[in-house]
Formats: structure tokens, C-alpha cells, sequence
């Protein structure tokens, strides 16, 4: 079939789940396919990308303003999708292609009502406005926002950030005989290894809920940053994992944990959500409204509190692996509601949608 629409990434900061939504949107809608301009990978996070037929990668770093902006008018694209609002050169063009194609807006800002999220509420119409005609977002927390920067209702779609639920699917599917029959005691925290992610509040309360009481649970790590990991024998440290890699230690490990003061969202949570994982989330996780139910499927407890994560986690331990497994299946239900799927139908709606 014939190339008939154009869609332009704008981006920053790439993942693995969104270059699995991008494979997945070009696979279901052959007639589209996906020019994606990138800043160079994280090297805190270095996922070894491999993009689909379709998906044409441009480096951000080989260009400068006015060759990127040459570049845009030889794709000549149908819809325009930039992440956030951090790289003036992307802003720029967004401006001006504003009145010929869809120009959406990236964000996962929740509203919290700041004084520069004030400021930028009040003079939205502007700058923010002056780019985009549509906002894509993750969540409620973050529509809220998206609101008050003036996107109307019907301008405003969720989902923006979504796993690859269906890889993580399959994890809950061939690990779940096993868990039942012996559920793992064994949390997971999946993070950077930064004082926002509560790393340091997450080591002092689970090295507390061993000194306190005999129990046979680990806390496994994956992730690095700027704090040197911890020396425990129950707390085990992985350092980056490739997603080709986690099956075996998704298969392992019972209890997702992520403790963090700022989190605007979190895919984590989505992605072990779908691979059936109870839940123990700070109130700061911006995620926790789409998959965590209290007391059905985990636990939340306030942000830099190790007391209150101490609770949570003793909550966990003194339940029976088989309420446990059942929390897990609450998970999985909660995970698989967004999907690739529904995302490439979405940035679909976009691409054929009117300025």
C-alpha cells in the first residue's frame, strides 16, 4: 500500500515502550508511517533500540535549527507530535506548522499548582497555545493541567504513555502457574537510582521489616544513578536491564515497589501491572490513579515517609500467597486496559484528524 500520511516525532528522551508503540501503529495502519527526530539516549538509560520498517530515525544532535527546519518541510508531514515543550527548535516549528497540519503536545505535567505552572497557565494563550492544537497526555492529573493551559475537552486525549502491555502480558501469563504454586517473597523496585525516587527511604524501611520480625523476603534493584547501591544480603542489585532481559527476573519476583517524591507518571507501573504484579506505590506516583486499587491490588503511602512504607510493606508480607496471586490478576486487568493498541489508535485519530 501506498504511503499516504506522514506522522513527525518531535522527541526527546526515547524508551523502549514507545518504540514498541511506534512498531505496533505502523504495523496496524500500512498506509502511515513515522519520521522520529531523537536527542541522543539517556546513558542512565541505554535501550538498544531496534526500529521497525517505516520508522525513519533522524539524530537531533546532527542538526541545527535551520537544517532541522529544512528537514520538516522535505518530510512535509500530515500531523506534527513533539514531546514537551524543552527544545526551542522544536517549538519553532511546531509555531509554524501549527496552521497546516495537527501539531499535538506531549506532556506529563500533572497540575499542582505551582507558581510557575500558574504563570504558565496565565500566559499559555500566548506560548503553549501559539504551537499546538491538540495535547496528548498520560493521565487525569495531567489533563487537568492541560486544561488549564487552554486545550479544550475535545483536544485532549490520555494514554499518551503506554507500555508494552502485551509483552508484559505474556510475563503474567507464563509465570502465573508458577507463582501460584509458590508466590515470590521477593520485592522489585525498577528505577534510577536518584533521591526522587525514594531510593534511600526504600532501603531503610525493607532493612527495618528484616531486623524487626523473621521473614524470608528480598528486595531486588534494577536501575543506576548518581547513589552508590547499598550493601545488604537480601538486597540484591541488578544495575540497567534490557527488556529482553527481565522475563527471568519478572518470573522471580512477586511485589512491585516504587517509593518516589516526584513522579509525574511512571510506565513501570503499567509495565508491571500487566505482568501481574501487586502494587506498593507512593501517593507521588502520578500512575497510581490507572492501576493501583487500594486494597485490592496494593497499597500507596505518602511520598518521603519511611514509616508509612515501612506499613505498606508489612502489609504485604502479612498476606497469604494466595491473596497475593489474586492481587496480582487485579494487576494484570488494570494493565491490559492500555495498550499499544489503543495508542496507536490514537496518535491514528490524530494523523487524520483537522488542524
Amino acid at each position: 500500500m501506498a504511503i499516504k500520511r506522514k506522522m513527525l516525532f518531535l522527541y526527546t528522551e526515547l524508551a523502549a515502550y514507545t518504540t514498541a508503540c511506534m512498531a505496533h501503529f505502523v504495523a496496524k495502519y500500512p498506509d502511515a508511517e513515522i519520521h522520529l527526530v531523537r536527542w541522543p539516549v539517556n546513558q542512565e538509560a541505554p535501550f538498544q533500540f531496534e526500529f521497525a520498517d517505516r520508522i525513519h530515525v533522524y539524530e537531533r544532535k546532527n542538526y541545527t535549527r535551520e537544517t532541522l527546519t529544512k528537514l520538516v518541510s522535505e518530510i512535509n508531514p500530515n500531523a506534527i507530535l513533539c514531546s514537551g515543550w524543552i527544545d526551542k527548535d522544536y517549538v519553532r516549528i511546531c509555531r509554524q506548522w501549527k496552521e497546516k497540519v495537527p501539531v499535538v503536545l506531549a506532556m506529563d505535567n500533572k497540575w499542582l499548582g505551582t507558581w510557575k505552572q500558574q504563570i504558565a497557565r496565565v500566559v499559555s494563550r500566548f506560548s503553549i497555545l501559539r504551537g499546538y492544537n491538540y495535547a496528548w497526555v498520560p493521565g487525569e492529573a495531567q489533563k487537568k493541567y492541560a486544561r488549564r493551559l487552554g486545550f479544550s475537552e475535545e483536544a485532549i486525549k490520555t494514554g499518551f504513555y503506554a507500555a508494552d502491555a502485551y509483552f508484559f502480558g505474556k510475563q503474567f501469563e507464563a509465570h502465573q502457574t508458577e507463582k501460584q504454586n509458590a508466590f515470590p517473597h521477593r520485592f522489585i523496585f525498577a528505577a534510577r537510582y536518584y533521591d526522587f525516587k525514594g531510593v534511600h527511604e526504600l532501603w531503610e524501611a525493607f532493612i527495618r521489616l528484616k531486623k524487626e520480625t523473621p521473614n524470608d523476603w528480598e528486595l531486588w534493584c534494577l536501575g543506576t544513578g548518581d547513589i552508590v547501591p547499598i550493601d545488604h544480603p537480601q538486597i540484591k542489585h541488578f544495575g540497567f536491564v534490557q527488556p529482553n532481559d527481565l522475563p527471568e527476573i519478572l518470573k522471580q519476583t512477586g511485589v512491585f515497589i516504587l517509593p518516589s517524591r516526584i513522579e509525574p507518571w511512571a510506565v513501570a507501573v503499567h509495565e508491571y501491572a500487566a505482568a501481574g504484579f501487586p502494587m506498593l506505590l507512593s501517593h507521588a506516583v502520578g500512575a497510581k490513579s490507572a492501576f493501583l486499587q487500594e486494597n485490592k491490588n496494593g497499597f500507596s503511602f505518602p511520598p518521603n515517609d519511611v514509616d508509612a512504607l515501612l506499613t505498606a510493606m508489612r502489609s504485604i508480607i502479612s498476606l497469604s500467597d494466595e491473596k497475593l496471586v489474586r492481587m496480582g490478576e487485579i494487576s494484570h486487568e488494570a494493565g491490559m486496559r492500555i495498550t499499544p493498541d489503543t495508542w496507536a489508535d490514537t496518535l491514528y485519530e490524530f494523523l487524520t484528524s483537522k488542524k
